[in-house]
């Protein structure tokens, strides 16, 4: 699939794509994204909206791209971690993914792109706990 964003789809694009779409989501549907892990079940719902009017990822690809740039940012800003570019070996729907503070990468994208596809069998809150519970250091608890 071929995504044409503005700014162009780069790790350091990722943050103003984010903002965009917090900004949209409030025009559009007065959502508010505060970058905080409560706020994955207003994506969770937008997407699970676009499911139901039958759209594809062709379709929405832009909007999904920058809901997944929100989401990396809740990771960015809540767990750690940063943008990277993607080793090429592992496809995945956007050139950058989220590198933990472990050093293991999550791709946020690819949840928003996956629960379009899946639905509810697809859990963006669950992948972030995921990515949360086990970036802690073992004898600590998940860290925030």
């Amino acid at each position: 699939m071929q995504v044409h964003l503005n700014p162009p789809l780069e790790p350091g694009s990722a943050p103003r794509l984010a903002a965009a779409i917090v900004a949209a989501a409030a025009d559009i549907s007065d959502a508010e994204l505060d970058y905080s892990p409560e706020s994955i079940d207003v994506v969770e719902d937008i997407v699970d909206g676009f499911r139901a009017e039958g759209v594809s990822r062709e379709e929405m690809a832009e909007s999904l791209v920058a809901f997944g740039c929100y989401l990396g940012e809740i990771v960015t800003r809540n767990i750690g971690g940063a943008w990277r570019h993607a080793p090429t070996t592992h496809p995945t729907t956007a050139p950058f993914v989220v590198e933990l503070p472990d050093a293991r990468e999550c791709h946020p994208i690819d949840w928003v792109f996956s629960r379009l596809e899946s639905g509810t069998a697809v859990s963006i809150r669950e992948l972030y706990a995921a990515a949360d519970a086990d970036s802690a250091l073992p004898g600590e608890g998940g860290h925030r």
